[in-house]
Parts: C-alpha cells; structure tokens; sequence
C-alpha cells in the first residue's frame, strides 16, 4: 500500500526537464494524481491511522504521513501559482477575494 522513498518508476530528472505538454495531458495528469490521493485515503480504516509507515527511512504513524504529504502538496501548488502569476503577469485573475473587495470588507 505505501512505498518508501525513491519509486523505481520516478524519472526524478526528467521531472526538471522543459517540456511541452498539452493543456489536457497537465489537466488529466493532475487529475490522476488527486484521484490516486483520494483513493488511498478512502481505502484507509480507522486502524490504519495508528500503524507505522516510513518515509526515507523516518518511521511515522500513518496521521503524520498524510499530514506530511499535505504540506508537501500544498508547497507545490504554492509553486505553481507563484510561476503562474509571474507569467500571466498583469493577467492573472486572483484565486480569492480581489483586493478592493478585501479592503471594504476590512474598513466595515
């Protein structure tokens, strides 16, 4: 069920690589690696929780790995939208409030 460390599949320096992908090959990529996620979760039971997994030789109970791996994730996207805002530049929409709206909610 959970593996440890480095994948014999990962093409770890690849991963670095420029590469041209189309817009649904990213879109159906993402989609499958949440679908993996949420998979894995709603396969867990209760008891599962408490047992002991190992991530790159760190043993910790199957709570802290899903946490860990949130964080991780969500330093990604983090990532992504930094890189996405930089190359939309003056284009990007904003992902939440826009500032005005922000800032009226504020000064109420």
């Amino acid at each position: 069920m959970f593996e440890n460390g480095e994948k014999d599949w990962r093409k770890r320096d690849d991963e670095f690589e420029v590469h041209s992908y189309s817009t649904q090959l990213l879109i159906d990529v993402w989609n499958n690696r949440w679908k993996c996620l949420m998979d894995t979760l709603e396969s867990l039971s209760p008891q599962d929780l408490l047992k002991t997994v190992y991530i790159r030789q760190e043993p910790l109970s199957v709570i802290d790995a899903i946490n860990r791996q949130l964080a991780h994730y969500s330093y990604h996207i983090g990532q992504i939208v930094y890189v996405g805002r930089l190359i939309k530049n003056e284009n990007w929409k904003n992902l939440s409030a826009p500032k005005r709206a922000f800032k009226a909610i504020q000064s109420k």
